[in-house]
C-alpha cells in the first residue's frame, strides 16, 4: 500500500517515493535553486508543466529530440510498431534496416550492437576495445563526461597524466586505478602517456565535442595527434558520439574533423527520444563479440522495437529534409544575434553546430574544465531564473549545453536572445547597484 498522502503536491510526492524526487540528478535544480519542474507534455519546441506553464525548450531532452517534442511522423512510427509488440526479445526488422543505415552514415563503420542507453554503450566498447587488445589501461579525459561507467568515473590531477581517482562513493579504487586521466588540448601529456605507457594501454576514448562540463571545442591537431597516437601503439581510438553523432553532421564529429575511429559509442538521436544505445567498429574488431568472439555482452531490451523504429525515423527525416543544414542556420542566427545584442564581454556564446553554451568569462572560450571561472555556477544561476520566468528553459546548470532543434524557428532565436540580452543587462545593473 502507498504511503503517499493524495494531498500532498506532485513535487512533495516525488520526493517521497524517488531519491530527490528525480531519476537523474541534474533534474533537481540543485545547481541552481528553485523548483524543479515537473512536465505534463512536449510539443515541438515546447514543453508544458504540471502546473500549466508553456516555455521555450531548448534543452530538447539532453539532446535526442533533434526534431522536436512528439514529432507526428515519429509518433505515428512507434505507435504503429507497438500494435505490433512492444518487445520481442529477439531481432526485429527495424533493428536490422538501423544498424544498416548507422553503419552507411557514419565513417568506417561496419557493424554495430545496440544496447539500450549511452553508458551500456561506452562500458561495452571499452570492454571489447580491452578484449581486443589484450590490454588493461583506459585513457580518458577531464572534462569528458562518458556515462556513469565506474571506471570512467574518475577526477584529473595535475601533471601530465594522473591514475584515476573515483570521483563518486561506491567506486572501488581498484577500479579506478586502470583509467588514465589527461587534460584536454594537449598533445604533449598525451605523447607523454604513450611514451610511458602505450604498450598497455587498450583504448583512448574522448568525446570529440566535449559538452558535459561546458562546450569544449577542440582544436582538430588536437584529435589527429590522438589518431596518430593510438595507431602507432596498437591502442584503440573510441569517440563517444552520444551527444555529437547525427548531430553535428551526418557522419557526426568523425565526419567533421575527418578522424575514422576504431570504435563509436552512439545514443540520444539513434532513439528518437526512446531510450537506446549503439556501440560499433570494423568487423573484425566487432567479431570479438560474444556469440562469434569471446567478449561477452547482451541486453533484454537491446535492440527494442518502439527504440530502434522512433531512431530509424529519425535518421530518415534528418537525411530527407537536409536536417544539418537547416540546424547550421539556426545555429548561425543564434551566434550573429547574440553577438550584435550582447555587447558583454564577460560573456560569450560558444557553439558548434546545433549545440551552445554560455561561457561567463572574459577571453577566449575555455577548452579544458579547469579554465571555466569559478565564478560561473554563480553568475549562472540568477540567468536561468530569470530566463525561466521568461518562458524559456535553459539547462539547469551552468556547465551543460543548450540543445537547438528542426522545431525551432528564426522566432524561438530571437526571443532567446532578446531574453538573454535583457536578463544579462538586469544582472549587470544590480552588480553596478551594489
Amino acid at each position: 500500500m502507498s504511503s503517499v498522502a493524495p494531498g500532498r503536491s506532485l513535487r512533495q510526492r516525488a520526493e517521497l517515493c524517488m531519491p530527490g524526487g528525480v531519476s537523474s540528478p541534474v533534474r533537481a535544480f540543485r545547481a541552481v535553486g528553485g523548483d524543479p519542474l515537473i512536465v505534463e507534455r512536449g510539443e515541438g519546441c515546447h514543453l508544458t508543466t504540471a502546473d500549466g506553464r508553456r516555455v521555450l525548450d531548448f534543452v530538447c531532452s539532453w539532446g535526442p529530440l533533434v526534431l522536436g517534442h512528439a514529432h507526428p511522423e515519429v509518433v505515428e512510427a512507434i505507435s504503429v510498431a507497438a500494435a505490433r509488440g512492444t518487445s520481442y526479445g529477439v531481432t526485429c526488422g527495424a533493428e536490422i534496416e538501423l544498424a544498416e543505415l548507422i553503419c552507411e552514415m557514419y565513417p568506417g563503420l561496419q557493424q554495430v550492437r545496440f544496447v539500450s542507453s549511452g553508458t551500456e554503450a561506452t562500458m561495452s566498447a571499452l570492454r571489447l576495445a580491452r578484449g581486443a587488445t589484450g590490454r588493461d589501461l583506459v585513457v580518458k579525459f577531464a572534462g569528458c563526461y562518458h556515462g556513469h561507467v565506474d571506471q570512467l568515473l574518475v577526477a584529473a590531477g595535475s601533471g601530465l597524466a594522473t591514475f584515476g581517482t573515483p570521483d563518486s562513493a561506491g567506486v572501488p579504487e581498484e577500479f579506478a586505478s586502470l583509467t588514465r586521466v589527461l587534460p584536454l588540448d594537449d598533445e604533449a601529456a598525451a605523447e607523454e602517456l604513450f611514451r610511458k605507457e602505450g604498450d598497455r594501454i587498450a583504448a583512448v576514448i574522448i568525446e570529440p565535442v566535449p559538452a558535459n562540463n561546458g562546450l569544449l571545442v577542440q582544436r582538430p591537431e588536437f584529435l589527429s595527434c590522438l589518431r596518430r597516437l593510438t595507431a602507432d601503439h596498437g591502442a584503440l581510438l573510441v569517440l563517444d558520439e552520444v551527444i555529437s553523432g547525427f548531430r553535428l553532421a551526418p557522419g557526426g564529429a568523425a565526419e567533421h574533423y575527418g578522424i575514422e575511429p576504431d570504435l563509436a559509442c552512439f545514443g540520444k538521436i539513434i532513439g528518437g527520444g526512446l531510450p537506446v544505445g549503439a556501440f560499433g567498429g570494423r568487423a573484425d574488431l566487432m567479431a570479438h563479440l560474444a556469440p562469434i568472439g569471446d567478449v561477452y555482452q547482451a541486453g533484454t531490451l537491446s535492440g527494442n522495437p518502439l527504440a530502434v523504429t522512433a531512431g530509424l525515423t529519425t535518421l530518415r527525416i534528418l537525411r530527407r529534409d537536409d536536417a544539418w543544414a537547416r540546424l547550421e542556420q539556426l545555429g548561425s542566427r543564434l551566434q550573429a544575434r547574440f553577438e550584435a545584442a550582447v555587447t558583454d564581454d564577460s560573456v560569450t556564446l560558444v557553439r558548434a553546430g546545433s549545440l551552445f553554451w554560455l561561457s561567463l568569462q572574459s577571453g577566449d572560450p575555455p577548452r579544458q574544465p579547469e579554465l571555466i571561472g569559478a565564478q560561473a555556477a554563480e553568475r549562472y544561476r540568477p540567468l536561468f531564473h530569470s530566463l525561466l520566468d521568461a518562458g524559456i528553459y535553459l539547462a539547469p546548470s551552468a556547465y551543460e549545453v543548450g540543445f537547438l532543434s528542426l522545431a525551432h524557428d528564426a522566432g524561438d532565436i530571437d526571443q532567446l536572445v532578446d531574453a538573454l540580452a535583457s536578463a544579462l543587462r538586469e544582472a549587470r545593473s544590480v552588480v553596478q547597484d551594489q
